[in-house]
């Protein structure tokens, strides 16, 4: 049986999003516990009347408080310390859960996992990634760091690649994956000493797979598995992507529906749009890790709807499976040295 903490306050929707999708979770998972954390006067009732039939796979843990999306990093820290998020996050410290999951604010999320869980031997920062899609059919694309770090020294940007690289061959059974560091250009001249600095470490890395420099429009190419960039950088191209899919989604739809000639020759197009509509949803892909970090934590986009958040918990019962931070921890042993040996 693997256990999981949700953060079930946390996000834009919190337990009325939260409560239906650890219930769809836990009809995927047969093997799956759940600890939902919260406020347990709000979350029984719903947990009764959604999960009742599966109310041996799921249990409370009450937290009395809640950080705010817009709340201080350094203040949840500090001064809530009954949080759902970080209630959530001791379940893993004390051995009560294999994961975390949560939709609520990213900075304290990091901030705690931080605090609490501390961060694998040889990595000095956690940097957060997930999955992009491609031009390749079911092959995606792994890109870090995605806003953790707003600035990134040479040393960790080639941290971000190893471990990047080892989830990677983990998770998607690549024996060797290609890695590609995020440039405004593939020619060697291009880029700012962080990146010229970086590529040559790389280069030197023999344990990695590394091709070299790529630009934005390569990370959709599936010419690369991992794509290293700085956080600042990161974050943009995150946001970019999702601006961009759900430009094409709308531009779709209000091109169909102009007018009655347009919407009749909608028909027959309506499963090819579905299709294309499903292959880019950023739903499907949501749940990024919180790599370096000495435990398994997974952030939901703070927005997610149901099946979102339910994609969310898959990815964390797939870390579980796959034993993510020993892997990163065994391979970064061999490369870094450790803060204390």
């Amino acid at each position: 049986m693997i256990s999981i903490s949700i953060d079930a306050m946390g996000g834009d929707h919190g337990p009325r999003v939260i409560v239906p999708a650890s219930v769809l979770a836990l009809k995927k998972h047969p093997d799956l516990h759940l600890i939902l954390v919260g406020c347990e006067e709000i979350l029984r009732p719903l947990l009764n009347s959604q999960a009742k039939a599966l109310s041996d796979r799921w249990s409370i843990v009450h937290a009395s408080e809640i950080v705010g999306m817009d709340e201080s990093p350094a203040y949840a820290l500090k001064n809530k310390k009954d949080s759902s998020v970080r209630v959530a996050i001791n379940q893993v410290k004390d051995g009560l859960a294999a994961a975390c999951v949560s939709a609520g604010n990213t900075g304290a999320l990091m901030a705690t996992a931080r605090f609490v869980l501390k961060m694998l031997p040889g990595i000095d920062r956690p940097a957060i990634m997930t999955r992009f899609p491609t031009i390749i059919r079911r092959k995606e694309v792994r890109v870090l760091d995605l806003g953790a770090n707003v600035d990134s020294s040479v040393q960790h940007l080639h941290q971000f690649a190893v471990m990047g690289s080892i989830v990677t061959a983990a998770i998607d059974n690549i024996k060797r994956p290609k890695v590609g560091l995020l440039n405004i250009g593939e020619e060697e001249i291009k880029g700012n000493e962080q990146v010229k600095q970086a590529s040559e470490l790389l280069v030197q890395d023999k344990e990695l797979n590394y091709i070299g420099y790529i630009e934005g429009d390569a990370i959709f190419s599936g010419l690369v598995d991992v794509v290293v960039c700085d956080g600042f950088v990161g974050n943009i191209a995150l946001k970019a992507c999702e601006g961009i899919t759900k430009l094409i989604v709308q531009v779709g739809e209000e091109t169909f529906l102009e007018n009655w000639w347009s919407k009749l020759l909608s028909i027959p197009a309506l499963p090819v749009l579905k299709r294309v509509k499903a292959r880019i949803d950023p739903r499907r892909r949501n749940g990024a890790t919180l790599l370096g970090i000495n435990g398994i934590v997974i952030k939901s986009h703070g927005s997610a709807k149901t099946v979102a958040f339910a994609n969310a918990i898959d990815e964390a019962v797939l870390e579980v499976e796959k034993n993510v931070p020993q892997r990163i921890r065994e391979k970064v042993s061999l490369i870094f040295k450790e803060k204390n040996g």
